[in-house]
């Protein structure tokens, strides 16, 4: 069994396309995807219908975008300009289906099994960033399996509670891999498809397999120049195509 791992796409087609076109050649059994299927990018309904399409098992769960985008939470007043523009953007062009997909998402967190849980930001707080060594001590102390894979930050990591120490590691070049020990408990994020914040501009995913106990981190160069066409003729916020050439 191997699971194919994917989060943050934004509605980012291009990239979506590539990374599962890479993921392929590989191969996997199931999907996971761990909210923020839009927002930011253009192409939120191709986006959906591709990722409700997979030809396997797929776990959603949903993200703050997806919330505001789809009217489960309010306008996105607690959005900077741009990302509201653009959530509110995306509301307007769902589609009645993908609308009420996206309405339908569970909040996370979620426990996929006894050992994996999945969460949009973390165990604590489908919302909250895992940015600092106190919102990781926060997420560990919530978590309820061993391995709980997250999202909303856009960037590639691995958290391991060897005893009481937490200690962060950093996937490197286009592929990684980092194998489990079944004493520890771990936060894994697999990156941004659409939108990586790390000073990488290739599209993230990850590839999990609970056989071999190991995770195998990808980064994959797609056509951004296309997916900043798409932004700007959409008549989005410039900002949001201009981000994409530098990962940030």
């Amino acid at each position: 069994m191997r699971y194919l791992l994917l989060s943050d796409v934004h509605s980012n087609i291009p990239a979506l396309e590539k990374v599962l076109a890479a993921a392929g050649e590989h191969g996997y059994d199931r999907a996971i995807v761990l909210g923020d299927l839009v927002g930011y990018a253009s192409d939120p309904n191709e986006t959906i219908e591709r990722l409700r399409n997979l030809g396997c098992e797929t776990t959603f769960i949903r993200g703050n975008h997806d919330r505001v985008a789809s009217g489960v939470e309010g306008d996105g007043q607690e959005f900077q300009g741009d990302a509201r523009e653009a959530a509110l953007w995306t509301r307007e062009h769902l589609s009645a289906k993908n609308l009420a997909f996206l309405r339908s998402l569970p909040k996370g967190p979620l426990m996929l099994s006894e050992e994996i849980e999945l969460a949009h930001g973390s165990p604590a707080d489908e919302d909250a960033y895992l940015l600092t060594q106190e919102s990781i001590s926060e997420a560990f102390a919530a978590q309820r399996g061993k391995i709980c894979f997250f999202g909303h930050t856009h960037i590639s990591l691995v958290v391991r509670l060897n005893g009481r120490t937490a200690e962060v590691r950093m996937p490197r070049g286009d592929s990684s891999t980092f194998q489990f020990e079944r004493e520890n408990r771990y936060l894994i994020n697999p990156g941004s498809v659409g939108q990586p914040r790390d000073q990488n501009p290739k599209a993230a995913y990850a590839l999990y397999d609970p056989e071999k106990r190991e995770i195998m981190f990808f980064r994959i160069a797609y056509d951004i120049a296309e997916a900043q066409r798409r932004i700007l003729e959409a008549g989005l916020p410039p900002a949001m195509a201009e981000r994409l050439s530098y990962g940030l």
